[in-house]
């Protein structure tokens, strides 16, 4: 278990004191661990319904980072996936009583029922109002009848945010109530996962999960999901999860709802915001209005891999309600009417490539021999991006075979038109086809090489003053040289030796694919002093360089060429 913590005993203590010092408007009750509004007293004196919530610790931000004005007066917390004592729930709701009331929200698990129902109870014999409502939201269990019953999980959100905006604006605790109970009819969700989480006490997650494999219908606290299915695509896992959701509420065409897109704890942004993406143009599709959208992490499952899709069916009176403010710190801000598409706005247009040169045409067989070359690229993905894997950050075989892509889609404009001409455009085909640094260097390449064929045959000693002055262009460029274990280690080799070389246009070819082979194998017990390579140091030696190596792929496959494969 690799985590950021300091002791397991400690670790809900000590994210609760981190939550409260980085933000003035919380605090802790003195010997709980149960956050509340620092302006407690003040807002004691509003005469307001306070609004109290919690159960385990584990799906930060909640519960603690909905407390606020505007949201929840108090959160609860207990252990790591445990609900709170019934001693810690009942000193919470002594410290926010009012005249007013308590409004008390809690999931749908037996230990939060049984801790937060005996303490509404104990507070109720002492005289303060108080109103308990769970949540159950989630669509993947129907409608649980063999089971413990459908569980609170991520919709809880939006539950707290409408129940807290009827609170803020004065209305009496029956209508607050009201106000939770109609959420959380209106709400529903269902998840997926990618991976376990890890309970820090267990040390070890709760389930495994095969590379292509993901949990449906998952809770929220490291249990296994009700089903198991093969990895998919983001629209189809979308897909899935909203037609469950939609039919757990019976959600039709011309319908507004209010979307939430929340990560299960350990979801990167990227994947995130496509399945934003995706839910958005799945709804739209099925003529259903997306009125409010939030993408975040919002109630988690510590370091779970995965999402959860929400639903709430929405009219005017609850999109105002949603809009109003609050300083909890976890909320994502005051929302608005969502765009019907992605905005873009127009670039200007690009010049019409210039194919026109002073060079002679390019060689028969040329086009068919770069296509060859641009296809051993593409086959060579997976090996170069396993290599890159060792020793970079795993980009260079998408990289380079999207260029490769880019260049072939070209060659149809190229056929007959002036080498120099020809290799000006692939220059910037690849700069714009190929991303990182190889797309600049490869770009530079060519365009060099182009300016040694503007003038004479398109023959061998153009093929070596071409070669050269590009090579040359790369090390100007790039800043690499011979021995610093980069794309320079395979090119320079096949330039210095074509230097001496001797023979017509294939035997040049030759001649600088088995120098570049011999160069690029070299790289592997080279220490890396340039790129990406150079951070890792020493471990990146037993390794060749994958960008030497996809130049020796490049020109051994124009060295074999088409006929001979």
């Amino acid at each position: 278990m690799k985590k950021l913590i300091n002791d397991v005993d400690s670790v809900v203590r000590e994210q609760l004191e981190g939550l409260v010092a980085l933000h003035p408007q919380l605090a802790l009750l003195e010997g709980e661990l149960t956050v509340v509004r620092a302006d407690l007293e003040a807002f004691r004196a509003s005469g307001k319904v306070a609004i109290l919530t919690g159960g385990g610790a584990g799906h930060e931000p909640a519960h603690a980072g909905y407390v606020g004005e505007g949201m929840l007066t108090a959160a609860v917390s207990g252990d790591v996936f445990a609900s709170p004592s019934t001693d810690a729930v009942y000193a919470g709701l002594k410290a926010i009583g009012t005249p007013a009331g308590i409004l008390v929200i809690v999931k749908n698990y037996t230990g939060d029922r049984l801790n937060f129902g005996l303490a509404v109870e104990m507070a109720r014999a002492e005289g303060i109002p108080c109103e308990l409502v769970v949540v159950d939201d989630d669509a993947a269990l129907g409608s649980a009848e063999e089971t413990a019953g459908r569980r609170g999980i991520a919709g809880t959100v939006l539950v707290h945010k409408l129940a807290g905006a009827a609170a803020a604006a004065g209305k009496p605790l029956a209508e607050v109530a009201d106000a939770a109970r109609d959420a959380i009819a209106r709400v529903a969700t269902m998840g997926v996962a990618l991976s376990p989480c890890t309970v820090p006490a267990a040390g070890k997650p709760n389930f495994t999960l095969g590379d292509y494999q993901m949990e449906l219908g998952l809770g929220i606290h490291g249990e296994a999901g009700v089903k198991r299915v093969k990895l998919q695509p983001a629209h189809e896992v979308v897909s899935t999860l909203l037609d469950t959701v939609i039919a757990d509420r019976k959600i039709t065409e011309g319908q507004s709802v209010a979307l939430l897109v929340n990560n299960l704890g350990a979801t990167p942004p990227m994947e995130m915001t496509i399945v934003a993406r995706d839910a958005l143009a799945n709804l739209r599709a099925r003529g259903i209005t997306p009125a409010r959208a939030w993408c975040g992490t919002f109630l988690s499952a510590i370091d779970m891999a995965g999402v959860s899709l929400s639903l709430l069916t929405v009219d005017a009176d609850l999109l105002a309600a949603l809009d109003a403010p609050t300083d909890a710190p976890a909320w994502p801000g005051q929302g608005g009417p969502l765009p019907e598409a992605v905005t873009t706005l127009p670039v200007a247009a690009s010049a019409a490539a210039d194919l026109s040169g002073a060079g002679p045409a390019a060689p028969d067989g040329f086009i068919e021999t770069l296509t060859f070359a641009c296809r051993a690229i593409i086959a060579a993905e997976p090996t170069l991006t396993e290599m890159d894997r060792h020793v970079g950050d795993g980009d260079i075989g998408h990289s380079l075979a999207a260029g490769a892509r880019a260049v072939i889609d070209r060659t149809d404009e190229w056929r007959g038109k002036p080498l120099d001409a020809v290799l000006r455009d692939m220059g910037l085909v690849l700069r714009k086809a190929i991303g990182g640094t190889s797309g600049p260097l490869y770009s530079a390449f060519v365009i060099a090489a182009a300016r040694q064929l503007q003038s004479g045959a398109a023959d061998a000693d153009a093929f070596r003053r071409g070669f050269g002055a590009g090579t040359q262009s790369i090390i100007s460029l790039g800043g690499a040289a011979p021995g610093d274990r980069t794309m320079v280690d395979a090119l320079a080799p096949a330039a210095e030796a074509l230097e001496s070389a001797s023979g017509d246009l294939a035997a040049l070819i030759a001649v600088a694919a088995n120098a570049a082979r011999a160069g690029a194998e070299a790289t592997a017990q080279m220490k890396p002093r340039r790129g990406r390579s150079s951070y890792i140091g020493d471990r990146a030696l037993g390794f060749p360089d994958p960008g030497a190596v996809a130049v020796a792929m490049w020109l051994d496959a124009a060295n074999t060429g088409p006929d001979e494969a």
